[in-house]
């Protein structure tokens, strides 16, 4: 019982599957259906009829006949077929045959696809008939009046194209030519091949017009005014040669001839019409011809240059020789005299070489300014590379003077400030002598001994020969050192001993009252005695600070310390 129940199930759910596939089945077929009746209801015939606006002759004919053979067969032949092959596939799907039916209703969209794809294909092909019409009128409409307007430019200014006017005249006749096969070809209703003739047309047309635009103005300066030019130029050149500027190194006049060749070709060129490469020698000459005047006119600013400042050169040179003699003869006083650093004869030894170099540079100058041959602005350029030279030599050469004459007032300070030492050992010993102090002490009159010392051996430094002036400010330095010491000490010295006896002479009030105190300055002035002045001042100071506070700042105020 359970597998009848099974068995009856599964019938039941094979029917419902069935069922179910039969309706998508009979569903396809009515979209299908569906698809085919709108391509039957389509007014293709009145977009085709569109066409016959036009000529229905020769090409336009043909493919009116095509496309509208192409619908007809579409509505009579194809789609009844198709109404057939969806019967088909109904009365497959009733008796269940699943193969069949997926065939049948593939090939049957395939089908439909490509009538539509045809139906798009006559549509578009006659959209591009019609728009090339249109367009193509529209065109010649617009060349009509430019070539009218072409020939009128050229009736007026006919002058202007010599010859070639012919030519112009010639290709404008071949256009209007080509305007009546226009005529012709849209009579005959071959608007494709008219279209494709208003493109030819259209180009042949702007190429007469960029022709005829600037051939005025090519011609012009090819059969006119660049030749003048070059005749002009030429005959500069003839001018300056004879008033003898050195501008055979230029090359031009061969240049110049090669130039009125090619223009002479060019302008037989343009005299048939032909174009092609004027304007390449034009744009090439006119800046040339600029060029070859700027050199000659830079050759002849450079001959009034040269001619200006040759001399002026010459006679700074002479001046500078003069000069640098009289310093040789200087240095040679000086090397008995001085000891010269090597760093100075180094620096003379590079000036008499560039000296050396610089005449030979001018020799050499001077010997191209009279051989004829060497261009003024190479001259120009060599005079003023020594120009700057000798600034250069000049500078050097000052700084040289000026450095051999700080040897001499080297000297002469030196022996200033040696002097000045000396005046200032002997007013400290005056100072000393006149101070009535009971003595110097030892230490201090060695230092004063020592200060003469090296004031001494400064001099004798400044009697050697070679003068060494290194040397001379090396014991200088130690000299005026020692001497500037030595004076602080003096007066250093000078103040604390009268400090120290005015201190004790101020304390002696207080001895016969304060025995200590008695006794401390007793000891001071034995310090006093023995020279020891600053430890008398100290113990003077200490013992009557004691009794009498601020009595030290009372006696330094009350009087200055005579130093």
């Amino acid at each position: 019982m359970r597998y009848v129940i099974g068995g009856i199930l599964i019938l039941i759910a094979l029917i419902i599957v069935g069922l179910i596939w039969r309706k998508k089945v009979y569903d396809e077929v009515d979209r299908l259906e569906g698809w085919k009746m709108d391509i039957m209801h389509r007014n293709v015939s009145d977009e085709l009829s569109r066409v016959k606006a036009l000529n229905l002759s020769g090409e336009t004919q043909e493919r009116f006949e095509s496309w509208r053979d192409r619908w007809d067969q579409i509505l009579t032949k194809e789609l009844p077929d198709l109404e057939e092959d969806l019967f088909d596939a109904e009365e497959a799907a009733d008796r269940y045959r699943l193969t069949k039916v997926k065939k049948v209703l593939n090939d049957t969209e395939q089908k439909l696809q490509r009538i539509e794809e045809d139906i798009a294909n006559m549509l578009k092909e006659l959209e591009v008939l019609l728009d090339s019409e249109k367009s193509s009128r529209m065109e010649i409409e617009a060349i009509e009046p430019e070539l009218k307007e072409l020939r009128r430019t050229l009736l007026h200014s006919r002058h202007q194209y010599g010859k070639a006017a012919t030519i112009f005249e010639e290709r404008m006749k071949n256009l209007e030519v080509n305007l009546k096969e226009y005529e012709e070809l849209v009579e005959q209703g071959n608007y494709l091949e008219a279209s494709e003739l208003v493109r030819t047309i259209r180009e042949k047309l702007e190429i007469v017009k960029e022709e005829v635009g600037h051939f005025p103005e090519r011609y012009k300066k090819t059969h006119k005014e660049l030749p003048e030019q070059l005749d002009e130029l030429l005959s500069g050149l003839k001018e300056m040669e004879e008033d003898g500027y050195r501008i055979q190194h230029l090359g031009y006049q061969p240049q110049i001839e090669n130039y009125k060749e090619q223009l002479k070709h060019n302008v037989e060129r343009l005299e048939k019409g032909d174009q092609e490469d004027v304007q390449q020698l034009i744009d090439e000459l006119e800046p040339r011809i600029q060029e070859m005047y700027q050199s000659l006119e830079k050759e002849a600013l450079a001959h009034s240059y040269v001619d200006q400042q040759h001399p002026s050169l010459k006679g700074l040179l002479e001046d500078l020789e003069e000069v640098m003699q009289s310093t040789n003869n200087e240095l040679d006083d000086l090397h008995m005299t001085y000891q010269m650093e090597n760093e100075d004869q180094e620096v003379h030894h590079n000036i008499v070489q560039k000296m050396t170099h610089l005449k030979k540079k001018y020799l050499s100058f001077d010997k191209k300014l009279n051989d004829n041959n060497t261009s003024y602005t190479e001259l120009r350029s060599d005079l003023d590379a020594m120009m700057s030279e000798l600034e250069d030599l000049k500078e050097n050469h000052q700084l040289f003077s000026e450095r051999i004459q700080t040897l001499r007032s080297d000297e002469i300070e030196a022996k200033a400030k040696l002097a000045e030492m000396e005046q200032i050992i002997n007013d400290t010993d005056r100072r000393l002598r006149r101070s009535n102090l009971p003595g110097i002490p030892t230490l201090f009159f060695e230092g004063m001994q020592q200060a003469s010392q090296h004031i001494e051996d400064v001099f004798e430094s400044l009697e050697k020969q070679p003068l060494d002036m290194n040397e001379v400010h090396e014991k200088l330095d130690v000299a005026v050192s020692q001497t500037e010491e030595v004076n602080e000490q003096a007066k250093k010295l000078l103040y604390q001993a009268n400090l120290a006896e005015r201190v004790i002479q101020y304390g002696n009030r207080y001895r016969s009252q304060y025995p200590l105190i008695a006794a401390r300055l007793m000891e001071a002035e034995n310090d006093f005695r023995a020279y020891r002045y600053e430890e008398a001042l100290e113990r003077a100071s200490s013992a009557i600070e004691e009794v009498d506070p601020g009595a030290l700042s009372k006696i330094e105020n009350k009087e200055e310390v005579p130093v």
